[in-house]
């Protein structure tokens, strides 16, 4: 057992659970008497290499104050978008890392974050062992994406699932108030995984007949298919709800957004996405003469935190404070996981998988579990899903808002 202080950074995209994952992993070093301070990398990784770190026990001085953590979306540390180099190509970027980390007595480094997060977990172990630094780390799953190897599921993604089946159930509800063929098509984030967009299919229920169609990244997006589909499906009802991920592509393999996307491309070269709405909109009133608009869920799918799955909520704090049991026990080089157990009563143990096998990875929705047309889910994915979204979390509200911690600097 290592004797020393612990770090810990969010990186990525923001979610309404990732401050939960932060208040387990700060819950848990706080109980262990192996980790004397633990500090906050402020925006990742860039604050270990610039030196901006934060005492969390200044932060985090009440019981009330984790409860808001808990319920605070975003990245309380803030985030950040930064790719390591190759070691041949960067040794004095994790030069000046490790001097942070002698710097601070640094024997625990925790990182929450998604895929190219977890790139940054194996490549500081990685280097770890080849300088011989004595230090344990340990990656800790987010994205909304739900698009991790080997995990289950990941925090982050229950509560933006939630949030989309809520508003597709809604707008269920709007798109029947008048007596017209009307369509709403409903732009959701994904550029290779469909999870979310397949997350609006839990609207779906006796009351609620919509979605109508599902279109996701895995399935290749076919025009004349889609407008046949529609009209079918006019033929029977007239209000028409369709989800679609932002990253559908067509035969060609471009994205059908491509003809009304920026192109700008971030960081890591991902272009952004946005825009398959738009065009469907436009296919719908030009090709079929109905009513049509696109709607663009955007960022609160990721900051929705005012009814965040209780169920995501817990589990984020639980895989907080397990990540730290486990690199205490001298764990590094690794990513925690759920393993589901049963769907029914749900169950998930909490387990360890080495970070070799996750980074870099993407996890997509199998075929088997999209219909033979492509353009909805299977009984098989909503009932993986269900589980997820079930529970509310309880917030603290001020002047009838929800009120939020902020962090000090």
């Amino acid at each position: 057992m290592l004797k020393g202080n612990a770090a810990v950074g969010q990186s990525g995209g923001p979610t309404s659970a990732i401050n939960a994952t932060l208040a387990g992993v700060f819950k848990g070093a706080s109980q262990n008497d192996a980790i004397d301070k633990i500090y906050g990398a402020v925006h990742g990784i860039e604050g270990i290499i610039n030196d901006n770190l934060t005492d969390l026990s200044e932060q985090i001085k009440t019981d009330e104050d984790l409860k808001l953590l808990k319920s605070t979306p975003a990245a309380f540390l803030g985030s950040c978008r930064k790719k390591l180099p190759p070691f041949d190509e960067g040794k004095d970027v994790y030069e000046k890392i490790f001097s942070i980390f002698t710097k601070y007595n640094i024997k625990y480094f925790f990182y929450i974050g998604g895929n190219d997060s977890m790139d940054t977990v194996y490549k500081l172990s990685e280097y770890a062992k080849i300088i011989n630094y004595e230090i344990c780390i340990v990656g800790v799953p987010k994205t909304i994406d739900n698009d991790l190897a080997l995990t289950d599921h990941t925090p982050g993604f229950g509560s933006a699932a939630k949030y989309i089946a809520t508003v597709t159930k809604e707008l269920g509800r709007e798109i029947v108030a008048y007596d017209m063929h009307s369509v709403i098509i409903v732009e959701i984030m994904g550029r290779n995984a469909g999870w979310l967009t397949a997350a609006s299919a839990l609207a779906k229920d006796e009351e609620t007949d919509v979605p109508d169609l599902i279109y996701l990244p895995e399935v290749v997006f076919d025009t004349q298919k889609f407008i046949q589909k529609v009209k079918e499906i006019g033929e029977r009802k007239k209000g028409i709800i369709i989800a679609v991920s932002e990253g559908v592509k067509t035969s060609d393999g471009n994205y059908l957004c491509d003809s009304v996307a920026s192109g700008v491309a971030d960081t890591f070269g991902h272009k952004y996405l946005g825009g398959a709405a738009t065009v469907l909109e436009g296919i719908v009133r030009n090709e079929i003469g109905y009513k049509a608009r696109a709607v663009v869920l955007n960022m609160p799918q990721r900051c929705a935190a005012h009814f965040a799955s209780k169920t995501d909520i817990d589990e984020s704090v639980q895989i907080g404070m397990a990540a730290v049991n486990e690199a205490v026990s001298g764990g590094t080089g690794e990513m925690m996981m759920f393993r589901r157990i049963s769907d029914n009563p749900y169950k998930t143990e909490i387990i360890p998988a080495q970070i070799s096998k996750i980074a870099n990875e993407e996890k997509v929705i199998p075929r088997e579990w999209i219909n033979s047309d492509g353009d909805y889910v299977t009984p098989e994915l909503i009932e993986y899903m269900r589980p997820l979204i079930m529970g509310e979390n309880e917030i603290v509200t001020e002047n009838g808002l929800p009120k939020h911690i902020v962090l000090k600097r």
